[in-house]
């Protein structure tokens, strides 16, 4: 199952999908993944950064939607002032 995060002052908003169903071609998985890409950009586009977090190893830092991943965490930019 993944998951992408999108932190907010709401809290967090989230899209789920399971990637077994999208390899089998299951339209509710195929529209969640399509979602979280169109978000995972416009989040991007934003000035978002990415993390990839994976239970068994390092978070990391990504630039492009990996619909393999575990779960991705999309932090918005935060500016000062």
């Amino acid at each position: 199952m993944g998951t992408l995060c999108v932190l907010s002052r709401r809290g967090d908003d989230r899209v789920t999908w399971d990637e077994h169903l999208v390899e089998m071609g299951d339209p509710e998985a195929l529209a969640a993944i399509r979602e979280a890409e169109r978000i995972f950009e416009e989040q991007r586009a934003r000035g978002a950064t990415a993390i990839k977090v994976e239970t068994d190893g390092t978070p990391t830092r990504i630039e492009h939607f990996d619909q393999a991943a575990e779960r991705i965490v999309m932090v918005p930019r935060v500016l000062g002032g």
